[in-house]
Parts: structure tokens; sequence; C-alpha cells
């Protein structure tokens, strides 16, 4: 059952402004005076993954465990305007501009009170980037699910997105997940035909969702959704900029964290390799995964397996989760059961050796 706590339900929206002029919002829920969490979402969507009501979601879970949550909406968020509309961006602006502002506005309003942070797909590859550019110094704790420095998708993902990229080039530059926005008479009506005709599921936005956008690569296990959620997938997915394909794929084929603006000294803050720098890491980092996440793979388990290796002084960690994909560790409907209490017990953890 959903917590129905009235600060849970009232919450509190901010609006702020990053230094290079993109307009962004952040939203407190749950318990006032306690440990904050930012909640960092992945790209396609927004922080509503986080709020799903049809569901016991994260934000009930840690107001219930006395955590209070703070859901940002970065650029690339379907629910801001900038992911479609504004100029084109990498990771690098995310990990300079975002994610510091967010986390500048939070400490204007908790003081010195405990700040974790739980980033999701690409929120954690922004995330690591920023972390390890000693951009995000103090944080108690952080939780990053399904990757983090060590990117590595399929080989048949790696040549979808390389040849898709391509091919569409400055012909296209988005795909749509609501397959409804394109319609039956557009131009490229045959291109997300394409994109989406794989699956057993009737619904054509959640064939082109579950199969990552024509990657080949299931985003969550479609039997761990609420059909409540399954029948509002077109809402809760937006646009996927064909920008950050570049970014991605040099990650990717490096298996690493990287820079994309190396010539541009506005991101001189920003490491050339994370993974280089991970000894700035100063806090305890859970790894999650699902054990069928098809997405990232192994990504997380051989993150842990090199920072052990490599940075034996970064307190780190690997959970995965059995049976689980990779969005349905946050929007299946048990993962309240099966997830978020390897979320709490970290936090509880870190919060204890704090006291």
């Amino acid at each position: 059952m959903r917590s129905t706590s009235p600060e849970l339900d009232a919450g509190e929206l901010i609006s702020f402004r990053t230094a290079d002029g993109v307009d962004l919002r952040l939203r407190r829920v749950g318990p006032a005076d306690a440990p904050a969490v930012l909640l960092v979402h992945g790209h396609g969507v927004s922080s509503e993954m986080f709020a799903l009501p049809e569901i016991r979601n994260v934000t009930d879970a840690l107001a219930d465990a006395g955590y209070q949550s703070w859901l940002l909406d970065w650029r690339g968020s379907s629910r801001l305007p900038h992911n479609t509309s504004g100029r084109p961006y990498t990771f690098d602006d995310v990990a300079l501009y975002d994610l510091p502002a967010a986390v500048a506005q939070i400490r204007e309003r908790i003081g010195d009170r405990p700040l974790f942070v739980v980033a999701h797909c690409i929120g954690a590859l922004a995330l690591a980037l920023s972390m390890t550019g000693g951009l995000l110094p103090g944080l108690a704790g952080v939780v990053a699910q399904g990757v983090f420095l060590t990117p590595k998708v399929s080989t048949s993902a790696r040549m979808r997105v390389l040849v898709g990229s391509e091919l569409m080039g400055s012909r296209v530059t988005h795909i749509e997940s609501d397959f409804r926005k394109v319609g039956l008479w557009n131009r490229r009506t045959l291109l997300y035909a394409a994109l989406s005709r794989k699956g057993d599921c009737p619904d054509p936005t959640c064939r082109m969702v579950h199969g990552g956008w024509g990657m080949g690569t299931k985003l969550f296990e479609h039997d761990h959704l609420d059909a409540r959620t399954h029948d509002r997938l077109a809402d809760l997915f937006g646009a996927i900029p064909l920008s950050v394909l570049p970014h991605l794929r040099q990650m990717e084929l490096a298996h690493a964290v990287l820079r994309w603006n190396i010539d541009d000294e506005r991101y001189s803050a920003l490491p050339q390799n994370a993974l280089d720098q991970a000894d700035r890491i100063d806090c305890p980092v859970l790894l999650l995964s699902g054990s069928r996440n098809a997405a990232w793979l192994d990504s997380n388990r051989l993150c842990y397996e090199v920072l052990s290796a490599r940075n034996p002084g970064v307190d780190v960690r690997y959970t995965e989760i059995p049976s689980y994909g990779h969005l349905d560790t946050f929007i299946g409907r048990g993962a309240a059961l099966d997830v978020f209490g390897y979320i709490v017990d970290f936090l509880d953890e870190t919060s204890a050796r704090l006291a």
C-alpha cells in the first residue's frame, strides 16, 4: 500500500537555471529535516519514474524509512522543453552544469544534513563524470543503477547505434517514443514501424520503448509492469535526441566514461577518462543491476571488479537483483519488495556510520 503522508503528497517544486542558461526543476517530497536523497532519472523519461502513483514507488519507500527525496528533471527530461527544442547537448553538459546546480539548490535548503544520490542509467553515467571531476564533494553515498563508470552493451546494440545514427544523421533529430505522435501518414512512419516491429505486445509504443528505441535491447521485463503503468508508457516516455549518440558510442567502445568536449576549455573541470580519476570518489557507492539487464549487460559487475582492483580505497559494493531487467528496478510493480530494500539498507548503514 502506498504511503499517504501529507508531506509526501504536498512536496515542493523548485525551478532553477544552470550556468549555461537551461531551466531545470527539482521536486521535494518526504519528511522535513531528514537526510536528503537526490534522484536522477535516465534518458527518455523524467523524474516521474521515481514517483509512479499506481505502485509503491521509491519515494514512498524512502519517506517511510525517514528520507527526504529530491526529484531532479535534468535537461534530458521528457517533461522539459529543452529535450526536444533546446540546443544539442552531450552528457558533459549534464555533469558540468545540471548535477552541480541541483546539488547546490538542495544544499541551500538542507544545510549540512547528509545528501545521498540515487542515479539511474544515463543519469548514473553523468554522475560518474561529475564526481570524478570533483564537482560534487561531500556526498554521503551514491547508488548507481544499471551502469556507472564502465558502460558496456551487446555487440548487436553497438552496431545498431552506430549504423542507425549514421543513416539517420541530420535527417532525424529525435526518435519519438509515443507511436501516436508519428501517425500513419508521416514521412517517417516506415522508419518508426521498423524500429518498433519486434516484441509480442500489441501496443507499438510499448514495442518501441521495450526494444530500446530500435537498439534491440529490452529496457524492462514486460511482465514486471503494473497494467496501469503499461497503459501510460506513451506518457511516461518522451523523445530521444540523437545528438547524444556519438558521446554514448564513444564511452561504450572504451568501456569507460569519457569527456566528449576535449578541446573546449569550458569543460576542463571534467576528466578526460573518469576511470583514471576514480580515486576522487569520496563516499560509499552501491552498484545495482538486474540479473537480466539487457541494456547494460554486466556493466556494474565489471565496474565493481575494476574499482576493487584499481582503487581499493573506494568503498564500493555490488548487488544483483534476480530476474529484473533495467528500468523495472524502479517502475516494476514489485520493486518495493525486491529492490528498494537494498537502497534503504545502504542508506541506513551509511547514515549510521556518519552519525
